[in-house]
């Protein structure tokens, strides 16, 4: 490794930048955020440097000539326009014991900039040693989405349980075993969750050597497609211990789970339940008893036909933390992968979600509620039933001239779309071959699909 990555105090650096440009731009950006002691040099300045001079954030010489006494005791930044100019800047900073920074020459720079997350007091530099700017942006953007948003927060409540364990934890070796099972335990969530008071009373635990539960991630998967993932879902389905996934999990999302963790199928088909709810309601308590981090990954969202709601309650009366993490529920998913928007101007002012089969396997809906014009009905896991449904949706005075669209494996590649009436559909489950998971889209906004698909 050729660059020594450091953290200074900026207090007391000084900096010169020679150059006016988008170059010498870019580094005061950095810098402004860091040290008031600025001072560009350039006969001439670009506008966003030319406002920060008015507001008197930058000091300003207008001559390009070397000057001992402004040299002094500062760093120098060298991004003029002309290499040969930055380097006589370079050898005349250098004579004078100035460390120096040269723009597209970090082999002759001293230091060089990396690419900053700022999440104070967190702070995270990214270098390509300065092989590739682009690529270190790139990675900035990336890493900078995927850090929860309550990071600072965190810090700080580490900060304070720093000062207690050191105060009443005097044994080197063991202050460092219970920092481990700090960081493994629920607290650093519960702190990303806003729960203060849960994670103090986690740490406390910890720190007295009590055994101290596990914790429960009710994540929704969403309709399929993986980058449709949030990215606290991500985050979470990373940490977990154990994994108790449904049918509706692609593989490509299971990908993203720790490949040390235990994975449990409980999916659940018409008739073929892989695990009872009840046993799966158990299975996460069991677990998390045990001290573990458990993810139970639904498709779509947890709390839309994904009886998430019913897995939590036990959780609740058990004492067990948990969190509920919202996904794209199955209707926004396929919608918007098939160009069918739920509502429109023009045809559809409301939306109604509905199940095709109920507790009991029936598809007993409301049906005269049903049927209101200018409203989009949406049905999940209804292509066993959607002929019947359709025929109580005509027995019940809807048109049988009404658009209906079946969208199968919505949001992933293998996404089909069939489009009929709700009188037409029967011949268009016979002839062809429609396999789960189909969502149903019933309303004039299936009209769009053609002009919109993409």
């Amino acid at each position: 490794m050729k660059w020594l990555p450091l953290l200074q105090r900026s207090n007391n650096v000084k900096f010169i930048i020679f150059g006016g440009g988008q170059v010498a731009q870019r580094k005061v950006q950095t810098l402004i955020k860091f040290t008031a002691e600025i001072t560009v040099i350039s006969p001439q300045l670009n506008a966003p440097l030319r406002a920060l001079i008015d507001q008197h954030k930058l000091q300003y010489i207008d001559s390009i000539a070397l000057r001992q006494h402004v040299l002094a005791e500062h760093r120098i930044v060298a991004t003029t326009d002309n290499a040969e100019v930055n380097q006589h800047i370079a050898a005349w900073a250098k004579a004078l014991g100035c460390e120096v920074s040269i723009a597209d020459d970090s082999a002759n720079s001293d230091f060089i900039f990396p690419a900053i997350i700022d999440r104070d007091p967190v702070t995270i530099a990214i270098s390509s040693s300065s092989q590739s700017p682009a690529l270190t942006r790139y990675l900035r953007n990336q890493l900078d989405a995927a850090l929860p948003a309550r990071i600072p927060q965190l810090a700080d409540f580490v900060a304070s349980l720093r000062k207690t364990i050191r105060k009443t934890i005097p044994d080197t070796q063991r202050r460092q075993q219970v920092w481990r099972a700090l960081m493994s335990s629920p607290m650093p969530n519960l702190v990303l969750a806003g729960k203060v008071d849960q994670a103090a009373d986690v740490s406390q635990q910890v720190m007295s050597g009590r055994a101290v539960k596990g914790e429960v991630f009710l994540v929704g998967a969403g309709p399929g497609d993986p980058e449709l993932l949030t990215l606290k879902a991500v985050r979470l389905i990373q940490q977990a211990d154990v994994v108790f996934y449904d049918r509706l999990v692609s593989p490509a999302i299971l990908e993203y789970c720790n490949s040390k963790a235990e994975m449990h199928y409980v999916g659940k088909a018409m008739s073929n339940h892989a695990v009872p709810q009840e046993g799966i309601n158990q299975l996460l308590v069991d677990h998390a008893k045990m001290g573990k981090t458990v993810l139970r990954l639904k498709g779509g969202d947890p709390f839309i036909f994904g009886r998430g709601g019913e897995e939590i309650e036990q959780l609740a009366e058990e004492g067990i933390p948990f969190q509920v993490v919202p996904g794209i529920t199955a209707a926004s998913g396929c919608s918007s992968y098939s160009g069918i928007p739920l509502t429109h101007r023009d045809y559809a002012q409301s939306v109604r979600f509905v199940t095709g089969h109920l507790k009991d396997g029936s598809a007993n809906l409301p049906w005269h509620e049903l049927i209101h014009p200018q409203q989009t009905l949406v049905v999940y896991m209804g292509l066993s039933g959607i002929v019947h449904i359709s025929q109580e949706l005509i027995g019940h005075g809807m048109s049988p001239d009404t658009p209906i669209a079946l969208i199968e494996k919505g949001t992933l590649p293998e996404q089909k779309v069939y489009v009929s009436t709700l009188q037409g559909i029967t011949n268009v489950i016979k002839n062809q071959n429609i396999s789960a998971p189909t969502l149903t889209i019933i309303g004039d906004v299936v009209k769009l699909h053609e002009k919109l698909k993409w």
